[in-house]
Parts: structure tokens; C-alpha cells; sequence
């Protein structure tokens, strides 16, 4: 039996335990509203209303291994399960951020005032876990047919400015668009008290959960909330670019397209998140070095000049320093894949770049989704072919046997000064491809030029 199985099994139990005391218990939030939409969530929660908290409390301990997961606001486990057990609550916010909330539980506060604090009308439906019956207070169903995300409570909507981030997640996640009065409302709740993990959270979601991650952007922007954490894209919007090659506009419209464009191929790639954060920051730069240049726009060194201002964005969101730097390394070389292929470089060239990533496959998959990303006036040429010949050429001549130090030290050669310049010569003999042995022989050969040079300056 899956874990699915066993939490509905248990949820039926729950349920039938409940009601023998007069209570019902209710599947709850995102698992009635992926039902009614056909989408598989095994994400499954309950609220049980109409028994005390005691009586509830009960229950769970006769089934045994009770875990209190929330208990000051009425959330409960059990051991074995991953099944939430929720009892209805009421909350006042206390302040400004997200966690600032005062909680109380109520078991016979009822079905409207138990949805009433939801989000959205799509996540505020409740299903009887006996009968199936849908309640549905606030017309959810209807709002999933019609493909709107509207929120419930302009008050309990407004005390909690995560959910201006949640709706735009939301949006892009199914594709939804955002109610008139919920923009509205979006627009008069800051975002700036939410701490900086809530935010990548929601972004997250965004990145990896959407076919149309712009769509999370497009929804901020319009809300005028995209300034607060993403200010940096922001700078993007009416940044101009030339109408031969991108014809679609702006280089915020060309980000949004190239976005959508690396969602499709984000299960090709080692790190989907990263890369997802590369296809967003990867032309930052044109918001400072856009100029024109004898009538011809031009953004010169931009995949460079752009890395301070994505690694401010990045360290606004988190920590990880091993995604920094994955990001940044992609958006310093996301150009060099199509230019060295247009210009049919050799295979050191491209032996030589492969090895400056630090994830090659990802580089070339990011660079097609910036080609991909545009309408150009201009013939469009695939790189794709070229540069998948290149990587297998790369990772063939990776395999080979190449100089190490203890070739060197074997060779006669102490550890020292030169050292690591000879590893360095000798590695770019590997990169263009030269055998271990001749390459020795060059490293060595190097090696005695040095020791000559020294030998010169000190007479």
C-alpha cells in the first residue's frame, strides 16, 4: 500500500471516528482543488469540525503515535502518515510580516468562517471525506473553469503579503489569470516584511512548477510589486535592443520569452533551479551598458558586466553558495556557445569553454534558450548539432590520460614556485588535445625555459 493510500485509508477513519461524535472531517486546500482541476496531488489534508480539540486529540491517540506538529494551533500528525490533521481556526494578524499572526483554534466556528481565511476561492473549497461533497462558499469551482485566481477576503487577503507572491506563483503555475480587484489589492501590500526564504520559496515553485514562468513576473509587474525583490529585472522593462536580431522588443519581453523557452528543457539539466535563475539574470547587464553605437544598439560585455548586479539579486534570495556560483558562471559565458559555433572555432576553442563551465550540458541547453527567445529578422540557425559534437569531442578528451603533478615530480621536478604554472601549461595541452606523453615532454621542455628565464634575471 502507498503512502497515499495509507493517508486516505486513515482520513476515512479519522472521519467515521468523528462523526460518530457529531463532528464531519473535510479534505482540505490544495487537495480538493487539484481534484476538481484533475491534477495529482497526494499532498493530503484534513480539518475536522464539530468535536473538541480533547475529543480530537482522542481519536489520534487511539490510533496511536499522535504527533503534535502544531498543537498550539490545532495541527496534528500521526505516526506513519504524512496525512495533516487540522482543526478550524481563526487568526489575527499582530503585525506586518508573514508570521505575524495570533492563532485560535474553534471547532464549531463552521465551514464559511473556517474558508474565509484562505487565500483564493480555488483553495477555500472543502470535501466531506465520507460523501464527497464539495462546499464550496465562495464560488472556487467556478473560477477554476473560467482559469482566475481571485482572492476570498480583501482583509485577511491584505494582512499576509505573502499571498501577493503566492498569487503570482499560482498564476504561472496554471496558467491562470489574476482577477481585476485581486491586482487591485495586490498593489496596495508591500512586500518588504517578508523574510528573504518565503520569497525564494514562492520563486522556486515558480521556476520549476510553471510552463510559463513569466507569467509569475508579468503578474508582479502589473501589481507593481516586481521592484521590491526583483528590482533588477525591473531595470529591464523599455530597455531597448536591435529590431534586426530581436525583433520582439524590449530586453524584458526577450527575458520573459527566454524564460519560457528554458522551462522546457529544465528536466535536461543538473540543476533545474539554477538554471531556471539563469535564464532570468543572464542578460542583467544590458540595463547598464546598452548604448547606441553609429545608430546600431549595442550591449557590449554585458553577460560581464551584469554579474555584480545578478550576484545582489542572487544574495538578496539566498545563501547557497554553490547556486551562486553555478548561476554566475552560466550568465558570465551563456554567449560563448552560439558565437564560437557561428564562427565554426576549433575544437581547443570549444574545449577551452566547456572547461570555464561548470556545467557544460546546462550552457549549451541555456544558450539555445536564448537563441529560442526572440524573434530575429534574420535566418534562424540551430547551434545545437555543432556544439553537441563539440561536448562529446570534450568529454572524450577529458577521459584520456593526461599530465598530473606526480608525472612531474617523477620526472625530477620539485614542487615549487613554477608548479602550478606548469600544471596550468599542461592542462592546456590537454584542452588542444595533445597526448600525455608528448605533452610531458612540452610541459618539461617548458619547464626548463623557466628555469633559463630565472637563471638570466639573476646574473
Amino acid at each position: 500500500m502507498s503512502d497515499f493510500e495509507k493517508d486516505m485509508k486513515m482520513a476515512r477513519i479519522i472521519a467515521e471516528k468523528a462523526s460518530s461524535l457529531g463532528g464531519t472531517a473535510y479534505f482540505v486546500g490544495g487537495y480538493v482543488r487539484d481534484i476538481i482541476m484533475g491534477n495529482e496531488n497526494k499532498d493530503v489534508d484534513i480539518e475536522v469540525h464539530g468535536i473538541s480539540a480533547e475529543a480530537l486529540c482522542d481519536i489520534l491517540d487511539s490510533l496511536g503515535g499522535r504527533l503534535k506538529m502544531g498543537e498550539s494551533f490545532g495541527v496534528y500528525g500521526l505516526k506513519g502518515y504524512t496525512l495533516d490533521i487540522a482543526m478550524p481556526r481563526r487568526e489575527k494578524a499582530t503585525g506586518r510580516g508573514h508570521r505575524d499572526f495570533e492563532m485560535f483554534t474553534d471547532p464549531f466556528i463552521g465551514t464559511l468562517k473556517a474558508v474565509e481565511r484562505r487565500d483564493f476561492t480555488i483553495n477555500a473549497m472543502m470535501m466531506n471525506v465520507l460523501t464527497g461533497e464539495i462546499v464550496d462558499h465562495f464560488g472556487g469551482a467556478e473560477d477554476i473553469k473560467r482559469k482566475v485566481i481571485r482572492h476570498v477576503n480583501d482583509k485577511t487577503f491584505a494582512e499576509d503579503p505573502l499571498r501577493v507572491l503566492r498569487c503570482a506563483q499560482f498564476a504561472a503555475r496554471f496558467d491562470f489569470s489574476v482577477a481585476e480587484e485581486t491586482t487591485k489589492l495586490c498593489k496596495t501590500i508591500s512586500l518588504y516584511p517578508l523574510p528573504k526564504e518565503r520569497v525564494e520559496a514562492e520563486l522556486r515553485k515558480a521556476l520549476l512548477m510553471s510552463k510559463r514562468p513569466s507569467v509569475f513576473f508579468e503578474v508582479l509587474r502589473r501589481a507593481q510589486r516586481l521592484e521590491e525583490f526583483f528590482p533588477e529585472a525591473a531595470t529591464l522593462v523599455g530597455v531597448e535592443q536591435s529590431r534586426k536580431h530581436h525583433a520582439e522588443g524590449d530586453v524584458w519581453t526577450h527575458t520573459m520569452m527566454v524564460l519560457d523557452e528554458a522551462a522546457k528543457s529544465r528536466h535536461e539539466v543538473s540543476e533545474p533551479y539554477g538554471f531556471m535563475l539563469s535564464a532570468l539574470v543572464h542578460d542583467f547587464g544590458k540595463a547598464i551598458c546598452t548604448e547606441k553605437v553609429n545608430g546600431e544598439i549595442r550591449s557590449y560585455d554585458h553577460e560581464k558586466k551584469g554579474l555584480p548586479l545578478a550576484e545582489k539579486f542572487l544574495r538578496r534570495l539566498t545563501n547557497e553558495k554553490k547556486l551562486i556560483k553555478y548561476v554566475l558562471n552560466m550568465t558570465e559565458y551563456h554567449m560563448k556557445p552560439n558565437a564560437l559555433a557561428a564562427q565554426g572555432s576549433s575544437v581547443k576553442a570549444t574545449n577551452k569553454m566547456f572547461d570555464l563551465s561548470v556545467a557544460p550540458k546546462d550552457l549549451i541547453i541555456l544558450a539555445s534558450a536564448d537563441h529560442s527567445g526572440r524573434i530575429s529578422s534574420m535566418p534562424t540557425i540551430s547551434y545545437d548539432g555543432f556544439l553537441s559534437e563539440r561536448l562529446d569531442i570534450y568529454f572524450e578528451t577529458m577521459k584520456r590520460p593526461y599530465v598530473t603533478g606526480k608525472d612531474l615530480t617523477e620526472a625530477g621536478l620539485v614542487p615549487g614556485e613554477y608548479f602550478s604554472e606548469l600544471l596550468k601549461y599542461a592542462h592546456k595541452l590537454r584542452l588542444a588535445g595533445i597526448p600525455k606523453e608528448d605533452a610531458l615532454k612540452q610541459t618539461l621542455s617548458y619547464a626548463d625555459s623557466k628555469k633559463n628565464e630565472k637563471r638570466v634575471c639573476s646574473e
